[in-house]
């Protein structure tokens, strides 16, 4: 392990993708434009549908049951929850596919 031919640090141990812990200011912007993004599709279908005087389950669902942006604690808008952790909290980045997949809600308590 000692000499010429020794293994680096980064290659001895540890993660080879080191994802901090928490978010960075940028990225909680790009969270929150994100959930704006998605709060204003909505908001456009509903009109939408509105002007025909249609209506749908998913959306009038949707809106009964999620949060807009505004009405969100920061605690919801960047962790979820999580039963393995510590407490019972990690940050919403370590989720795979975080930035596709909707994580508004929590189970009441947490």
């Amino acid at each position: 392990m000692f000499g010429a031919f020794r293994p680096t640090q980064a290659l001895s141990g540890g993660l080879l993708w080191k994802i901090p812990w928490r978010l960075s200011r940028p990225q909680k912007a790009r969270v929150r434009k994100r959930l704006r993004a998605v709060d204003n599709v909505v908001a456009t279908i509903d009109q939408a549908l509105a002007k025909q005087g249609l209506s749908t389950k998913a959306v009038e669902r949707w809106k009964a049951e999620m949060p807009t942006e505004p009405e969100m604690l920061p605690k919801d808008k960047y962790t979820i929850f999580d039963r393995k952790a510590k407490g019972y909290r990690k940050g919403i980045h370590k989720l795979p596919k975080w930035t596709r997949v909707s994580q508004r809600l929590n189970p009441p308590g947490y």
